[in-house]
């Protein structure tokens, strides 16, 4: 059915003062790609980070794994996430003279809550650490309450650099903040090569790189004229920001009640064996590097072309430009979908430098979550790409609404299947309300403004018949690789049979004529 056009948004809250848009600096092609070259740059620095920690005694990686979850909470909570998500909307409704004077205010009460719960975590780490373990813990809590304590600090660091992510974000300079977490991974390398295999170390590389991370953004910042002077006057804006944050943070609230749940469950020592929470980080490295380049890189660079279509009310744009995202998205997540779940074993494999360890704990975790993770990548493209049409929009509600009740399902899911399924019911559970809440946020969209249903079905009925076929080519021709278990058969089977398989789904989408895949070629052949 085609979509009639709809009335502008009625429900949609003041935007400010009206402001012409500006002409963008790049094309959204240039933005999107700059965003998954640098996405791309951090997910593999990533990777090799994440080898050499797994080269530390499991024990050690186990505690630091539980440690690093407490600022990484909190950072989603009043950082990375929230600030994008609530800040941008509303600074490009505003003129720059209080742009400017936004960004002071915003960033000095940030890092003001910052300090004050850096504190309080540092002091009950304990009780904390006590949260996140199961009773009967397959790990160090001494060692995971030390670790939590020093790195406690990243929260303040990660915060400043959330602050100036999302001020370049906003304007659309990309380069600087999309690379800024290559040089946390790339000095947090450094420091772990050169310093000392201790928890006080290996706690303090992470520290180190979140110093650079915040850096290296600062001279863009200062060139762009975005650098804020931090400072606690007050500014009617914020409390529009403070007004879509605050359903944004009780939304990652209700993901971390997950996140403690889940690692309650790794930890549980009559459940899972030591290992399985290294196996778990393992596996949520490359689930992170495929979602974070081919689902979020894309997001993260239309975001601001959302936000300024919603505040010129330019809602044909806006509902054209979601249908783009999807396509996008799904388009680039459908077959790392379908590689993932055949290829888990090798792709885990990538972590493990020492030949001759055999078939370790950590290894059969990971391949096991990884496998069922891959199934969620697209009804994940699906959620991300709607709920930033939300916030765009300034409407929160409905978005905080179905993910909190998504996350409740997700945890009820994982009461369900993991201990029928083992390892693959995490990410059978997380694939099912991915579903559930994309079908959820569809309809509210459609309700307000009409949502492009033929154009994504159509698509969606392409795609995911490709990328079947391209994970059954991978599957046959990974019958005849090494067997996995270290990095040396896992590089050649990703490389081979991962190659066989994209190779039979770029075939697939040309022959079809899919858009996407015609594009690519036209670029190209410049």
């Amino acid at each position: 059915m085609t979509v009639p056009p709809a009335e502008p948004d009625p429900a949609a809250p003041p935007q400010g003062p009206a402001q012409p848009s500006p002409l963008p600096r790049r094309s959204l092609r240039v933005n999107t790609l700059i965003v998954m070259a640098g996405t791309l740059g951090s997910r593999l620095s990533g990777i090799v980070r994440q080898q050499i920690i797994n080269l530390f005694d499991t024990s050690l990686t186990d505690a630091f794994n539980v440690a690093v979850k407490v600022p990484n909470l909190l950072r989603e909570l009043l950082a990375e996430g929230a600030l994008v998500n609530s800040f941008i909307p509303v600074y490009k409704s505003l003129d720059a003279a209080e742009r400017r004077k936004l960004a002071a205010t915003f960033s000095g009460v940030l890092i003001a809550v910052n300090l004050i719960l850096m504190a309080l975590g540092i002091l009950a780490a304990p009780w904390i650490v006590g949260l996140l373990t199961a009773a009967d813990s397959n790990i160090d809590r001494a060692v995971a309450v030390y670790m939590t304590q020093l790195v406690m600090p990243f929260l303040t660091l990660i915060s400043l650099s959330a602050v100036a992510m999302g001020l370049l974000n906003a304007d659309e300079h990309f380069r600087e903040s999309s690379f800024a977490p290559v040089a946390f991974n790339l000095a947090s390398i450094v420091a772990l090569l050169l310093l000392p295999d201790t928890a006080t170390w290996l706690a303090f590389g992470w520290l180190i790189g979140g110093v650079a991370q915040l850096l290296v953004q600062l001279p863009a910042l200062r060139r762009y004229g975005l650098l804020p002077t931090p400072a606690l006057t007050p500014h009617p804006a914020v409390r529009r920001v403070l007004v879509q944050m605050a359903p944004f943070t009780l939304t990652a609230g209700a993901r971390q009640i997950l996140n403690v749940y889940v690692t309650r469950l790794l930890t549980n020592g009559a459940q899972f064996p030591t290992g399985t929470t290294t196996g778990y980080g393992n596996a949520e490295a490359l689930f992170t590097t495929v979602n974070g380049l081919f689902v979020v890189s894309p997001v993260l660079a239309m975001f601001p072309r959302f936000s300024q279509h919603a505040a010129d009310r330019d809602w044909a744009a806006f509902r054209a430009l979601t249908a783009q995202a999807i396509r996008t998205t799904t388009f680039l997540a459908a077959p790392m979908s379908a590689l993932l779940v055949v290829l888990a074993p090798w792709a885990v494999s990538l972590f493990n430098l020492q030949r001759g360890l055999g078939v370790t704990t950590k290894f059969e975790a990971g391949a096991g979550i990884l496998t069922g993770w891959a199934l969620a990548l697209v009804p994940w493209a699906l959620v991300t790409v709607l709920l930033r049409t939300f916030y765009a929009r300034e409407r929160t509600r409905e978005a905080v609404v179905v993910s909190a009740l998504g996350f409740v399902l997700e945890v009820g899911l994982y009461r369900l299947l993991v201990p029928p399924l083992g390892f693959l019911g995490f990410g059978v559970s997380t694939a099912l309300s991915g579903l559930l809440m994309s079908g959820a946020l569809i309809v509210l969209y459609r309700r307000a403004l009409g949502f492009p249903g033929r154009e994504v079905a159509t698509h969606l009925l392409r795609v995911v018949p490709l990328s079947v076929l391209a994970g059954g080519v991978a599957w046959l021709v990974s019958r005849l690789m090494p067997a996995p278990g270290f990095i040396v058969p896992g590089v050649i089977g990703l490389s081979v049979a991962g190659g066989a398989g994209l190779a039979a789904y770029l075939a697939g989408a040309l022959a079809l004529r899919v858009p996407e895949v015609s594009g690519v070629l036209r670029r190209l052949r410049r």
